[in-house]
């Protein structure tokens, strides 16, 4: 049998990890992890950078510009395959282990691929480099929403996935160094190569000190395992903090399973969360499409087109990526803030004008290069942010036994519909010399991100702030349900006169909480597409604890609402007070990248402090004096 059953757990793993204040561990986890996406920029950017001198003579390799595009069509298959391999094996075996394997693979093949000497060879292994690639999107991606604390994990998610152009920016600077004339022509391109294979070894002695996913270990069994990880990352942010940090949220019961088979990933997707499914498809194809024609044949476009010289290619392709780093850096907080939704579908609908923009003033020939390559990098900072968000959707929106699986479907069809078909056509439409073909795959590449617009607009979750539980519910919570009620009931000891003013008081103070919420909520309140948190979106993912759906419903807001509290009693205590002190007393840089700004915000308009002055702050009983 391809699933067992365990024993059925109660956990808080989930909310103790949700509600630590950010901390080094959580820097430890963004440097160790988030890591591949530079290494796929390398990658992809170094390929385009060195295109050029590839088809040269006495390269040393035989290659045309439409071999280029189709070893980028055979790296994409690669890495689809490589992400549904690996992704069931992430499921499998665990986050860790995967995320160390497939980067092995990929510090193997890039290697291999700087001896390549016949076109056949280089397809070969960069077909195994993409294999690498795709598994640590699986890996890598369900370990970082799992670590990340839900407040801050759509900001943290696209910055991750936009660092994706750090790589890209290191592989043009390196490539502007490797192809000038102190390297052979059949020397430089394959060193650009091995700086991959380098820079992949730097991140594994990093990345072996990032901990397994403590939701992984308990839904396989190993609880103990589990509760020890969170022991030793609340204590070394406690120690940092110097102080206590928030009580955690509720607790989860699930029915721990050694293996969830594939069948049941697809039941889920299918069956239960069909929209979800569209969604996710569309925004990947779109993606991929444009990311993978564009990137991959730049350089070619640059020196068959706008006639720059190969050694020039790589300056131009940093401006590109300088605009999509840029892009989810500056935009990516608004994710967490503004909302999943409006930014999203404002991204992918931003992309495609400006996608068809270039593509309409290509037909017409009204560009030179520095035009080209600056509209292409307005365009891209837009597309950017909303690419990112393709990965943190369907990581978040599908439950959590089933993410790296999720993560790795997703991508694999999106991208081999989108990422194989885009550089494919945009080789043979560079090869042609018609740049009015050229035009026309700007032109497709807007229409797909004009539907991956449309479909979040349409089946787009309001998942910023959320717990990963909350948005979609286990499905060994749903299994525990079946057992749980009055079984337990049964089981119960009846309570004590001090257990049971206990929990009075707790009740009375949530009440209270989701009172202050909702009321909150009230002033956000507009129709379904205005921008703002989702505090109104619901999802019932803590069923199985005995939380109720109004729990469930303000459990993004828990967080703010206690970062509120610690700002309006500090100022009711200390009287007027300065924007700068708030934040150094309280220890904000704790909380994470800009939460302090949105508490403090949030507090002014709950009526709970008012300004003063210029960055100055009072109690609200000062009103009037």
């Amino acid at each position: 049998m391809s699933s067992t059953t365990l024993d059925t757990i109660r956990t808080r793993v989930p909310a103790r990890l949700d509600r630590l204040p950010w901390s080094r561990f959580h820097w430890r986890v963004v440097i160790g992890l988030g890591t591949v996406w530079i290494l796929d920029g390398l990658e992809v950017t170094i390929v385009g950078s060195v295109a050029s001198r590839m088809i040269e003579k006495g390269s040393g390799i035989h290659l045309t510009a439409g071999d280029i595009g189709t070893a980028a069509a055979i790296y994409v298959l690669g890495a689809c395959l490589g992400a549904l391999f690996f992704g069931q094996l992430t499921d499998r075996f665990g986050r860790k282990k995967l995320f160390l394997l497939t980067l092995g693979v990929y510090i193997v093949a890039t290697v291999a691929t700087a001896f390549a000497f016949a076109p056949w060879y280089f397809f070969l292994a960069r077909f195994f480099t993409g294999m690498g690639i795709g598994g640590e999107y699986s890996a890598i991606n369900s370990a970082i929403d799992e670590l990340i604390p839900a407040r801050n994990r759509g900001q943290v998610d696209i910055a991750i996935n936009g660092s994706y152009w750090v790589g890209s920016a290191l592989g043009s600077i390196a490539a502007i160094f490797l192809l000038s004339d102190i390297f052979a022509t059949d020397f430089g391109w394959r060193l650009a190569f091995g700086v991959g294979g380098i820079f992949g070894l730097a991140i594994l002695v990093v990345r072996r000190h990032v901990p397994e996913s403590p939701r992984w270990l308990f839904i396989h069994g190993r609880e103990d395992e589990a509760e020890k990880i969170v022991d030793s990352i609340e204590r070394e942010v406690r120690e940092e903090a110097d102080g206590d940090i928030p009580e955690p949220g509720e607790s989860i019961t699930v029915r721990q399973r050694k293996t969830i088979p594939f069948r049941e990933l697809a039941k889920v997707a299918i069956r239960k969360y069909p929209h979800r499914t569209l969604l996710g498809l569309a925004l990947f194809i779109g993606q991929a499409f444009l990311y993978n024609a564009v990137t991959f044949d730049l350089g070619t476009i640059l020196s068959t087109y706008f006639k720059v010289a190969s050694g020039s290619v790589p300056f131009f392709l940093a401006v590109f990526a300088v605009g999509n780093f840029l892009g989810p850096l500056l935009l990516g907080r608004l994710f967490d803030t503004v909302g999943r939704k409006p930014m999203i579908a404002g991204s992918y609908l931003g992309a495609a004008v400006m996608t068809a923009v270039v593509g309409f003033l290509l037909m017409s020939h009204s560009l030179n290069s520095i035009s080209f390559i600056v509209l292409l990098a307005i365009g891209f900072f837009i597309a950017s942010a909303g690419a990112s968000s393709a990965y943190l959707t369907v990581s978040e929106i599908f439950p959590m036994e089933t993410r790296a699986l999720a993560i790795a479907l997703f991508y694999a069809v999106g991208t081999a519909i989108g990422g194989i078909t885009g550089p494919l056509l945009f080789g043979q439409f560079i090869h042609s010399g018609n740049l009015g073909l050229v035009a026309l795959g700007f032109f497709i590449g807007a229409v797909a991100m004009a539907f991956g617009g449309v479909a979040e607009l349409v089946f787009g979750v309001r998942a910023e702030q959320q717990s990963l539980e909350n948005i979609a519910r286990p499905l060994t919570a749903e299994e525990a349900d079946e057992n749980a009620g009055a079984g337990e009931q049964a089981e119960g000891e009846p309570e004590d006169e001090e257990r049971a003013r206990a929990r009075d008081a707790a009740r009375r103070a949530e009440t209270e909480r989701d009172e202050r919420i909702a009321r909150r909520s009230e002033r956000q309140r507009t129709q379904r597409y205005r921008p703002g948190p989702g505090t109104s979106f619901y999802s019932p993912g803590m069923h199985a604890s005995g939380a109720s759906p109004s729990q469930s419903r303000v459990a993004g807001e828990r967080a703010l609402d206690e970062e509120v509290a610690l700002i309006s009693n500090l100022v009711r205590e200390h009287g007027k007070m300065d924007r700068d002190t708030m934040f150094r007393e309280l220890g904000a840089r704790r909380w994470g990248p800009r939460r302090f700004e949105i508490a403090l915000r949030t507090a002014v308009a709950d009526g709970l402090i008012r300004p003063t002055g210029r960055r100055q702050f009072g109690p609200p009983e000062d009103q009037g004096r």
